[in-house]
């Protein structure tokens, strides 16, 4: 019995760490609306070459299949919605289809996700009574083919779902989708696949520029928007859109259901009037957005959970109608140079193309506090940075080399340098709501020594479990935070924990 007991728990343990280590990932979206695209394979070495594990496609494509083969990266393969009427009136149509499509490719091509129809409550005509039927036949052909629990099968959905967003813990969906979302929920919940959601903080601010500032929807605010039903802190508008989804959830009794991010991303040209779509905005905003999300942020109604994203798009797309904005989403062009630079490990810095308003002082430069700002200027961006700017506050701790002396501003000054140098020692990541000053001196001292970009001390995020009293006064706000483990700490956590297990077995 004891023994029993201990292989029990142990077992238990590690499957609880598993579920810690599972942390959020970074894809892109692959459209191909555009004229003189490269070939998938010099696509797929592009992809690679970013150390991309995810991409999302939206049809099923067999050449583009092919060039996934043996890559490692995970996919995800679409049913557009000109075929939701074939696949929704009969499961022959289904099984046809992945006999065909699928089955030849599979394993070989690491096919995760089947999107059945796509933004459908924005489309003309009734096609949303189509999806759930379309869904049903794809998810009846996986199960007969042995793969309906390693392909999940879902559909997108636009923001538009939703009758309110605002504030986020009001989200819910508009009750005219009500005959279309009730069954695809319960679809979701019992085959325990996710909710799939297309996410623009660009639209927001570009529709109502009066209500919403560039710096909240570029993850770049260092002023909080408080939900006045939670009291939860918004630092960034891709946080509380997300909230108001899992929110529209709960509301409706569902929140067991995974979110997943299916588009998001932030235009490099637009119309005359669309002045926002720079590709310093669309840099900064893809930047922010990889960070935030690799770290396990979290949101702030679901502190630390795993989000998966997927940056919209790989190239520009030229035959896209619409603004000029529709055909500039890309991160290269067809030809394959970069419109901006984007660094998807979310450690590095990056080159800015041009100047803008991102230019740095010549030479090393640092971010320091103004001492002539205020007290609750200065704690209020010492705690979003430390919070959800992701910075490794721990050196101005007690004990530490940092934090002599006790003082705000010193404090506030090497927390403030910590966040410009991970985030490209640029104008805007120095600005900390007007209390960040730039120097061309080195605010070194003693043991306490300032990071700068490109040396060998680069400064990183701080991982969720780093304790710090800034981070903690911050999150502590926002209810209780989880965490997720780095990769070398699960590897090792779960190696003992075997070990445990083993010699349960053997007692």
């Amino acid at each position: 019995m004891a023994r029993g007991f201990r292989l029990i728990f142990a077992t238990s343990v590690v499957l609880m760490v598993f579920g810690i280590c599972n942390g959020s990932t970074i894809g892109i979206c692959y459209g191909r609306n555009a004229d003189d695209l490269p070939t998938p394979d010099k696509a797929v070495d592009l992809i690679k070459n970013q150390n991309i594990n995810s991409v999302r496609i939206y049809d099923s494509n067999i050449q583009i299949l092919k060039a996934f083969a043996n890559t490692g990266i995970d996919l995800m393969i679409g049913i557009p919605n000109s075929d939701l009427l074939p696949f929704s009136q009969f499961q022959s149509n289904a099984d046809t289809w992945l006999r065909n499509s699928i089955v030849p490719y599979y394993p070989a091509t690491r096919i995760t996700y089947i999107t059945v129809g796509a933004e459908v409550t924005e489309a003309t005509g009734n096609i949303s009574s189509m999806v759930v039927p379309a869904m049903t036949n794809v998810y009846n052909a996986l199960r007969k083919a042995g793969l309906h629990r390693k392909i999940k099968v879902s559909t997108t959905h636009s923001l538009g779902v939703l009758s309110r967003s605002y504030p986020p813990s009001a989200g819910a969906f508009d009750s005219k989708h009500a005959g279309f979302l009730r069954p695809l929920l319960e679809f979701l919940a019992d085959k325990h696949s996710p909710f799939l959601v297309n996410v623009y903080p660009y639209y927001a601010y570009r529709d109502s520029s009066n209500n919403v500032s560039l710096d909240y929807a570029l993850f770049e605010s260092s002023s909080e928007v408080i939900d006045p039903n939670t009291g939860l802190l918004y630092m960034n508008m891709f946080d509380a859109q997300i909230d108001s989804i899992y929110y529209a959830l709960t509301g409706l009794n569902f929140n067991t259901i995974e979110v997943k991010v299916t588009e998001t991303g932030w235009p490099s040209k637009g119309s005359p009037k669309e002045t926002a779509a720079t590709p310093e905005n669309a840099q900064t905003y893809n930047t922010n957005l990889i960070r935030h999300v690799i770290n396990n942020t979290g949101t702030p109604a679901r502190p630390g959970e795993a989000l998966d994203v997927y940056i919209f798009s790989l190239f520009n797309e030229n035959r896209k109608p619409g603004l000029d904005s529709e055909r500039n989403w890309g991160l290269y062009y067809p030809d394959q140079t970069s419109v901006y630079n984007v660094d998807f490990t979310g450690k590095g810095t990056v080159d800015v193309n041009n100047g803008g308003n991102l230019t740095s002082l010549n030479g090393v430069s640092w971010c320091v506090a103004d001492p002539n700002a205020s007290e609750d200027d200065l704690r209020n961006g010492l705690d979003w940075a430390c919070g959800s700017g992701n910075v490794d506050c721990s050196p101005v701790q007690p004990s530490q080399p940092c934090f002599e002396p006790d003082s705000l501003v010193s404090h506030a000054s090497y927390v403030f340098n910590s966040y410009y140098q991970l985030n490209g020692a640029t104008d805007i990541a120095c600005s900390f709501g007007g209390t960040g000053v730039k120097t061309d001196k080195n605010p070194s001292y003693d043991n306490c020594l300032y990071m700068t970009a490109g040396s060998n001390n680069n400064i990183t995020a701080a991982s969720n479990i780093t304790a710090n009293s800034h981070a903690n006064a911050h999150s502590n706000s926002s209810g209780q935070r989880r965490f997720s483990l780095p990769n070398h700490h699960c590897f090792l956590l779960v190696t003992v924990l075997v070990m445990i297990q083993s010699l349960s077995t053997n007692v």
